[in-house]
């Protein structure tokens, strides 16, 4: 997968030397750089497109970021309104957007503007972490970047992983995860992580990433990626997230779990996490306008009481047993979880539950 190249930078003077800002102009040799004042003119400017012009992704912008980076990931925001069953995770928003074009992303739906957005301003993420990690020095956090942006696509150019998993191999009450779509794993091979941070991929069958979702890393790649990061010593995680149902689904998701368990020993697998497609029905209208060939507004969906459409709830049981059962087979000790689901439905596709969201953070974590 090639480098994301920008067009043009936008760098916000208060973050001008930050380490990150240093980084990315130094990479970016050829590139146009303009320094601006503030973020917001280029956003409200950004938010009159319609439509917005088809280079807009080319132009990133550095920015500090304000208010609260580290927060608890949308399954406990959700809490009061939702009964899904939450793993307590919490999430670092060090970046906004995203270059790669997944035809379900959800990103598509909630942000408006076209920018790539990173917050240079690393010093208040540190800050922030160390005031949730000192909350409670007795727990482990299972702590992700990958909630607004792809955890590495932007790290040939940023470095940002450098600085966190050097931040979180220094801290016992932690793990730090980085997940993406991406092959980009070069600045994590020299590093001294000591096991802190967990570098995951999401999968699905080739089908799936060659028809919905473009500009990614192959599964190929991915699972290659992934061996490299075994081999230098980090533990890994998967994420079959969105789980698509088609034609073939059982077939393409089998043929992916034996690529995957072919290179990765199952004892390096720290968690493996299952969530069945779902999105806000303003996104079906825009994968319908934005990608005419996507299978996925051909799906059996139903609106659910949390205000997305899903699978129909048998549907859903089915593919969590059966993808459930084809990882047991390999090895019955990797942790597997639905995410963003039902009790009802953990129970119908693994037998139970836990009895709360804590003990769920705590089965994931043990192992470690």
């Amino acid at each position: 997968m090639k480098p994301y190249t920008p067009d043009k930078i936008f760098v916000e003077k208060s973050v001008a030397k930050s380490p990150i800002t240093r980084n990315v102009l130094s990479r970016s040799d050829g590139c146009r750089v303009e320094q601006i004042d503030s973020t917001e003119e280029k956003l409200k400017e950004a938010r009159t497109w319609n439509p917005a012009p088809a280079k807009a992704k080319k132009s990133l912008i550095l920015a500090k970021g304000k208010g609260s980076l580290v927060k608890p990931c949308p399954g406990q925001q959700s809490r009061g309104n939702s009964r899904n069953v939450c793993c307590d995770y919490f999430v670092i928003n060090f970046a906004s957007n995203c270059h790669m074009e997944c035809t379900y992303c959800y990103l598509q739906s909630y942000l408006n503007f076209p920018y790539l957005l990173v917050y240079a301003n690393i010093e208040k993420i540190y800050g922030e972490l160390e005031l949730l990690l000192d909350s409670t020095p007795n727990r482990i956090f299972r702590i992700g970047t990958g909630e607004l942006a792809d955890s590495l696509a932007l790290d040939p150019l940023t470095r940002y992983s450098r600085y966190l998993v050097e931040f979180f191999a220094e801290r016992k009450n932690a793990l730090l995860e980085l997940k993406t779509k991406s092959d980009h794993v070069d600045n994590l091979l020299n590093l001294d992580h000591r096991g802190r941070t967990v570098v995951a991929w999401s999968l699905n069958p080739d089908y799936i990433q060659r028809n919905e979702e473009w500009k990614t890393a192959s599964i190929s790649r991915r699972i290659s990626a992934a061996r490299r990061c075994f081999d230098a010593g980090y533990p890994l995680a998967f994420h079959f997230d969105p789980i698509i149902h088609y034609p073939g689904w059982e077939e393409g998701y089998r043929d992916v779990l034996e690529q995957l368990f072919s290179p990765i020993p199952g004892a390096s697998i720290c968690w493996i996490s299952l969530g069945g497609l779902r999105m806000n029905p303003a996104l079906m209208d825009i994968i319908r306008t934005r990608f005419p060939g996507s299978i996925l507004p051909h799906g059996e969906f139903i609106p659910a009481d949390d205000g997305k459409l899903r699978y129909f709830k048998p549907i859903r049981v089915e593919m969590y047993r059966k993808l459930r059962a084809l990882i047991r087979r390999v090895d019955s000790r990797i942790p597997v979880y639905a995410c963003m689901e039902r009790p009802e439905v953990w129970d119908r596709a693994f037998g139970g539950r836990p009895v709360s969201n804590r003990e769920l953070n705590d089965r994931l974590t043990q192992i470690r």
